[in-house]
């Protein structure tokens, strides 16, 4: 019996110069034989979206691709949205000069950020960037592709996502993240380690998911009906002091993304439920001194702070890939990313329904947590639906502090929206990350970081001091 297939999908990639996640939906595209028609690619670089549409229409010129689909690059934001089913969203907000700021500005003020795109200083900065530009898009959807499902990949997630809402409540959009992924696999090498199995896939852990972007949490995990909770106690202890390596590529010291997951065993030690992210995401909604007071702490937690110079020159070397790819110089690699945008898409088209973890306003999901705020939990996708699954609430101490990054969220979407410096520094003050140092150099960090990202704040009155 042959699979049904649909064949005129039309998705609109928004950041599709992206020498990245572009290529990465190109790569899963490639493979799947269920869905095919044409990605429209945007970005304000039209050059780079140009080079990702020759790219993409070499593809169907190879017979290890299966899934053909066309490829073309468009100048406007509208010529882009218009007839889409699908809105894919991975932008960079700035530069990485812009990054460079958010990140290590602040450690001339003694405070250490690992990722610095969502919580902390950098990732406040950063969502005072990307709020007025998905407000645009938010816009442009509503009137371009106003039923169109949206996937969005860009931090800081949780605004990001909220933005979006906020602008077109009726939008259907969702926020897709690997964070839980990750943790996933963990258990399943857990699975392997400890009961002697082999080959356990990530699909088959099957976990509760509760609370918000980079700060999610497990509360229950199973395999094949086992439950996992008091075997990852197990492997907490025995791995609490040394850390565990899956591997040597993915060793802490030779990866900037990798870790030893001691901060996330330190947290169940703690808090007794299963922290869902990676170290370097998870150390930044803690208080400083926990995790990131200094290098070397960092270091004893074995995790890495990754330095925004290799992502420029990662960012170089990319773009020379780039035009060898374009130029038929180099071979474009097709590989599974691991990412689940095609399978929702294809479950929205309903070739197939899924269970998997989304960030989407909270309708009740999530217990005794503000309506309408996005919340990462667990969701079925099926045909034109996205229906979160009852996810609970978590024990009081992380349920606190979830809420309280809550409405700190809330505090920078306003700010941001009403272009407000002085609802800003609250929020920025309010950060556990600058909890170690005053008030007052809290203040001045905010307006030397402000200064470095003024020429994306437009209508801020950025020389007015506030207290």
């Amino acid at each position: 019996m042959s699979q049904k297939t649909v064949n005129d999908v039309q998705i609109a990639y928004i950041g599709g110069g992206s020498q990245g996640w572009a290529w990465g939906l190109m790569s899963d595209l490639a493979m799947e034989k269920q869905i095919s028609g044409k990605v429209k690619l945007y970005d304000i670089h039209y050059d780079a979206a140009y080079q990702n549409e020759v790219i993409g229409n070499q593809l169907n010129e190879r017979s290890d691709v299966v899934g053909k689909w066309r490829y073309e690059a468009v100048r406007k934001l509208e010529d882009a949205l218009e007839g889409a089913n699908f809105v894919i969203i991975s932008i960079l907000p700035g530069t990485f000069e812009e990054m460079k700021s958010d990140v290590h500005l602040p450690e001339k003020y003694g405070i250490y950020q690992s990722v610095g795109d969502t919580v902390g200083p950098g990732g406040l900065i950063r969502a005072l960037r990307t709020i007025p530009l998905f407000v645009k898009i938010a816009e442009h959807i509503q009137k371009y592709a106003p039923k169109s499902w949206v996937i969005n990949y860009t931090n800081p997630m949780s605004l990001c996502t909220r933005a979006l809402y906020h602008t077109f409540p009726e939008i259907k959009a969702i926020g897709c993240c690997h964070e839980v992924f990750g943790t996933q696999k963990l258990l399943a090498q857990m699975v392997e380690l400890l009961c002697g199995i082999e080959k356990v896939s990530r699909e088959e852990i099957e976990v509760n998911v509760l609370g918000i972007n980079h700060f999610t949490w497990i509360d229950q995990a199973s395999y094949t009906g086992k439950d996992l909770l008091p075997l990852y106690r197990e492997f907490v202890d025995k791995y609490y002091e040394t850390g565990y390596e899956g591997s040597e590529e993915g060793h802490w010291m030779n990866n900037h993304f990798a870790s030893a997951e001691r901060v996330k065993f330190d947290l169940f030690k703690r808090f007794k439920v299963i922290a869902a992210a990676g170290d370097r995401h998870l150390a930044e909604f803690m208080p400083n001194t926990w995790y990131l007071e200094n290098p070397q702490k960092v270091k004893e937690w074995k995790f890495g702070l990754t330095p925004v110079q290799w992502r420029i020159e990662n960012k170089k070397r990319l773009v020379e890939k780039g035009y060898r790819l374009s130029k038929g110089e180099e071979s474009f690699q097709i590989d599974p990313t691991g990412e689940e945008g095609v399978e929702i898409i294809k479950s929205l088209l309903g070739l197939r329904k899924m269970i998997s973890n989304v960030n989407i306003p909270n309708t009740g999901q999530m217990k005794d947590v503000p309506l309408d705020s996005i919340v990462e939990t667990n969701a079925i996708v099926s045909y034109n639906s996205v229906r979160p699954v009852l996810a609970g609430k978590l024990p009081a101490p992380v349920h606190k502090m979830i809420i309280e990054h809550i409405y700190n969220q809330e505090t920078i979407l306003q700010a941001a929206l009403t272009k407000d410096k002085e609802i800003a520094l609250q929020a920025f003050l309010q950060d556990p990350l600058v909890s170690s140092n005053s008030p007052e150099q809290n203040a001045e960090l905010f307006e030397e970081m402000l200064s470095h990202t003024k020429n994306y704040l437009e209508g801020w009155n950025i020389h007015q001091k506030v207290n």
